[in-house]
């Protein structure tokens, strides 16, 4: 089982799905002030619900021989947003949000700005 394409050895003996960890990437991504889905038009709500080659189209795990990960996402930007400010923030919540949960290192995180649209309904009444 360790040596499969779908898993991540965390610790001796436990793994975790990179499923699983494109699913903590694309929710913490999500629910970054700024973004509004991930290309893919998946909102925050969707992601658990999504299959999996719909979460593919937007994010894509790297797995270098020192067992740390690169991600790569895909994401649409609220309309008025400052992009740099946006992006670094993505990158630290999504860095930190999948070290703190799986203990896996992540040396970097790279973002792609798909398109650029309109806040959901329920971020603009947050803002």
């Amino acid at each position: 089982m360790a040596n499969e394409k779908n898993v991540f050895n965390i610790k001796d003996g436990v793994f975790i799905s990179t499923d699983v960890i494109a699913v903590i990437c694309g929710l913490s991504a999500t629910e970054t002030e700024g973004v509004v889905s991930l290309s893919s038009g998946l909102s925050n709500q969707e992601i658990e619900k999504a299959s999996m080659s719909r979460l593919a189209r937007s994010i894509r795990l790297i797995e270098h021989p020192d067992r740390s990960l690169t991600v790569r996402l895909s994401l649409q930007i609220a309309y008025g947003s400052a992009i740099p400010e946006v992006t670094a923030n993505v990158q630290q919540k999504v860095k930190s949000t999948v070290e703190n949960m799986t203990g896996i290192d992540v040396k970097e995180v790279d973002i792609r700005i798909a398109s650029i649209g309109l806040q959901n309904q329920e971020k603009a009444k947050t803002t």
